[in-house]
């Protein structure tokens, strides 16, 4: 399952310190002698997700574990777990078959269940529909019903979900090798000096804060991470843009776009819910806040989703409309700037 600008908490589960005899080892190979029924494809999986560190520091699959060294292994549940709760939410289908359907998830529903978060999510509203329609997917799926990817809470727009083992083998293929069409609406703070262009930076956890991704552009850490953009309207202040995910790193848009001086609109966690560019005066600040309550969340939406139907082969392609909140923010802004006489 990728982590499609996902927005979660990640929770401590082991914490390792190797013996002063440790032989040398790889780590995913030691781990699945000290994890109970932990397989070594799990293991390797939540190492490319960087949620094995060890002595605070990503390391890779084959990476070979010393003594004295402190391994930290994170996952997205509880320690404790959690049971998953059947709930009847209505579910937003745009599409559907009997290998997959594509959903719109609105903006404020939490993908899957956490700390803070046990119902009313998109996985509580599918494990209820599961159960009204098919069989339980298999073991590792049980907690997640067909998810192949996410986006985070207050990120609104189209997901695919797999109801088969075949599709959701087949979906997992192409956002493993990023052949799956992704394109987002974001509205950023400032102008651009380039109509369109491409973000390249590493990402990965900031070393001091696990609920942060930044980017390390020397590129010795961190995964690659790839983001094309095109201005798509700009008021000056602030700019509507197209991105489309070439990789789908955690929170990868706002990352990416708070690292180029344009954090996105209202986001609160990388910088965006203050007045980034404009004037002093108050009457601005004030149309500022304004639009930060109309649209309480940061400005994204996933509006296109594209790919090759797992089973069928067919090119499916997928489009949904700006919800309300951010439509609305957009024609303030278009207004604000048709009638201001100078910009400041």
């Amino acid at each position: 399952m990728t982590n499609d600008d996902v927005d979660e908490d990640l929770f401590e589960h082991y914490n390792i310190l190797t013996d002063p005899g440790q032989r040398s080892m790889r780590i995913d190979k030691f781990l699945m002698e000290r994890i109970e029924k932990a397989s070594r494809n799990q293991i390797q999986i939540a190492i490319k997700a960087g949620n094995i560190l060890v002595d605070d520091k990503e390391v890779k699959s084959n990476y070979k574990i010393r003594p004295g060294e402190y391994i930290k292994v994170f996952l997205n549940r509880p320690v404790d777990g959690f049971e998953l709760i059947a709930e009847d939410i209505p579910l937003d289908i745009h599409y559907e078959d009997e290998h997959l359907m594509v959903v719109y998830k609105k903006p404020g529903m939490v993908v899957h269940p956490g700390v803070g978060n046990k119902s009313g999510t998109l996985v509580n509203a599918l494990a209820y529909y599961f159960k009204k329609n098919l069989p339980v997917m298999d073991g590792n799926q049980a907690d997640r019903p067909g998810l192949v990817h996410r986006i985070d809470k207050d990120t609104s727009g189209l997901l695919v979900i797999a109801k088969t083992p075949e599709a959701m083998k087949g979906l997992a293929a192409q956002f493993f090798d990023h052949s799956i069409e992704r394109k987002y609406l974001a509205l950023v703070w400032g102008n651009f000096d380039e109509e369109s262009g491409t973000i390249e930076g590493n990402i990965g956890r900031h070393p001091r804060d696990r609920k942060l991704m930044t980017v390390f552009p020397d590129g010795d850490e961190g995964k690659v991470a790839v983001t094309h953009y095109k201005v798509v309207e700009n008021f000056y202040y602030v700019s509507l843009v197209e991105c489309q995910l070439e990789t789908g790193r955690t929170h990868q848009i706002r990352v990416h776009m708070k690292h180029t001086n344009h954090p996105l609109f209202n986001d609160e966690r990388y910088g965006g819910n203050k007045v980034v560019k404009g004037t002093v005066f108050s009457k601005y600040k004030t149309f500022v806040m304004n639009c930060f309550k109309i649209l309480p969340r940061q400005a994204l939406h996933a509006k296109s989703l594209g790919f090759i139907h797992p089973i069928t082969k067919e090119k499916l392609y997928f489009e949904t409309p700006l919800p309300d909140d951010m439509a609305e923010v957009l024609e303030k802004w278009r207004n604000y700037i048709a009638n201001r006489k100078e910009i400041n």
